[in-house]
């Protein structure tokens, strides 16, 4: 039988910019429409904050500071990789990444890819980063491209963009179901501690909404890495995007639905890297919601917690409108501080205010 991706068995796939830039396109529209999004499946709910009525603060004491890749940052907060590789994509980007400016929000962009095949397309990420002088800003490749490519290749990617850490992202199921997916994977662990032998700034791994096993965890944390973001089961599915940009292809079509909730949760993932206890940074993502939604990520040990559909929603209205979400974000993780009795995000960590609920 030839799989829809047969044609990518050669070495280095040549795809066209114009089918590459379609699917971009494809990519963001169908990330907006909630039958792609895994609703209720990330755990949130059964994690509760412990109220304390009597706090002993003041709520203008509260300081969201954080300490990341040895940073310091204004918000515990990351605009999650989104978007990248098409025209209306530098516009989202440029307006992410001044919000981001504005607010001390670090930002990853979306895959670079299509620079590894169109080098000339440096040009956008060089423009973005003059936006967004300050901010941590993070690279992106997946794990199939990063296996094939030379590492230099990915030094080329982290200077075109000026960016403070490389993320690798690993996303099996989404190339998989994916018309035009690599899923050949063979040979990524090796790729990934090469990579982090040679590159000139920290690499990252994240998953893309599928979670990471405490097995997978134990994996890398044999690799000289400096963070892992869990991305768990709860947002954007990219099985269930991919079945839907293949309503003709039965195999991929129907696959897509058996495993339109398949992955780890965000909260499970979170309770795997509890159990690990790995020496990088645990990142957090996948069906976050509110400022509450990430407090009690942060209670329970990530250091950063990551927001994608969400903010490319608020985004594409303008810059008001994603600048009037952030700050409620924030808002709400500062209320969570306030009535746990904390005033900065290191003592609230250290205060064990997290449970499951009981039935």
């Amino acid at each position: 039988m030839e799989y829809p991706f047969s044609r990518f068995m050669r070495k280095k796939p040549n795809i066209k910019l114009a089918v590459f830039e379609k699917r971009k396109i494809d990519h963001i529209q169908l990330a907006l429409d909630p039958q792609n999004q895994a609703q209720h499946h990330s755990g949130l709910e059964h994690i509760q904050l412990l109220h304390n009525a009597l706090p002993e603060i003041n709520f203008d004491a509260i300081s969201l500071t954080t300490k990341t890749l040895n940073k310091t940052i204004k918000t515990p907060f990351l605009v999650s990789s989104m978007t990248a590789g098409h025209i209306r994509a530098n516009k989202i980007n440029q307006r992410l990444a001044k919000a981001c400016e504005l607010r001390g929000w670090a930002m990853g962009v979306g895959s670079q890819r299509r620079e590894l095949i169109a080098p000339q397309e440096k040009a956008s990420w060089a423009s973005l980063r003059r936006l967004a002088p300050h901010i941590l800003l993070f690279g992106n490749i997946g794990l199939s491209q990063l296996i094939r490519s030379k590492t230099t290749d990915i030094q080329r990617l982290v200077d075109a963009l000026e960016a403070d850490a490389m993320i690798i992202h690993c996303n099996p199921l989404q190339e998989c179901l994916q018309p035009e997916g690599t899923p050949f994977f063979k040979g990524g662990i090796a790729a990934i501690k090469k990579l982090c032998k040679t590159l000139s700034v920290p690499v990252i791994v994240k998953e893309t909404g599928c979670g990471f096993s405490a097995n997978t965890l134990r994996q890398l944390n044999e690799l000289p890495i400096a963070a892992v973001d869990i991305s768990g089961l709860g947002g954007t599915h990219w099985g269930r995007i991919e079945g839907a940009r293949s309503p003709h292809q039965h195999t991929l079509a129907k696959s897509a639905k058996t495993f339109h909730d398949w992955g780890i949760s965000t909260v499970d993932a979170m309770h795997a890297a509890i159990e690990v206890k790995p020496h990088y940074e645990i990142w957090a993502s996948g069906g976050i919601r509110s400022g509450l939604d990430a407090a009690k990520l942060i209670a329970m040990g990530a250091v950063l917690v990551g927001y994608a559909k969400p903010l490319l929603a608020a985004a594409l209205k303008g810059l008001n409108e994603l600048l009037a979400l952030m700050d409620t974000y924030e808002y709400e993780l500062k209320i969570a501080l306030f009535c746990t009795g904390n005033t900065t995000i290191k003592r609230f960590k250290e205060s064990h205010v997290w449970r499951l609920k009981t039935m």
